[in-house]
């Protein structure tokens, strides 16, 4: 038995990016009940050339909506990256999911060979094929931005661990 793109990517974007919306729930409570300005914790970083918590959402949401519309052939969504509150991280990890759930596991399987050029914020074009692309670049780089926001919240004093950035599988 072989594993599909689709099997090794939509539910694991969809069991992390729960996990990584609970954890911000436990922030907006942490900051609540600790009376701490919830912008302290949005914009926290773990050194100052890294990117704040809202940042590190938006990217792990990016990866997530970018490799289910590049694996099926679909144009990726544009999001704005205008958010500023918990509620409005909440809102794009749901639209993520929404979108990610609404692209045919068809689809995203019949990208295996799927040739995929990227330009990450360079003029330099990479190319990929499907399954590197997924394997090799996606999952690598969702799981560094998941990860830093979890490390931001924790560092910043709010109480989660292994079982919440799991999620539920």
């Amino acid at each position: 038995m072989s594993l599909s793109l689709y099997q090794a990517s939509i539910p694991l974007f969809t069991q992390i990016l729960g996990g990584l919306s609970a954890v911000l729930r436990k922030a907006e409570a942490h900051a609540t009940d600790k009376k701490i300005d919830p912008n302290a914790l949005l914009q926290a970083r773990l050194f100052p050339d890294m990117f704040p918590l809202t940042r590190q959402v938006q990217i792990a949401a990016d990866f997530a909506k970018g490799a289910a519309a590049r694996l099926a052939g679909v144009d990726v969504p544009a999001y704005e990256d205008s958010e500023v509150s918990f509620a409005d991280l909440q809102a794009r990890i749901a639209k993520t999911l929404a979108f990610i759930h609404s692209v045919p596991a068809a689809d995203i399987d019949a990208g295996v060979d799927r040739s995929i050029v990227l330009r990450a914020g360079t003029p330099n074009e990479k190319t990929f094929v499907g399954t590197s692309y997924l394997l090799n670049y996606t999952l690598p780089h969702f799981f560094f931005h998941t990860t830093t926001a979890y490390d931001i919240l924790r560092h910043n004093g709010v109480e989660v661990g292994k079982k919440d950035f799991v999620g539920s599988y």
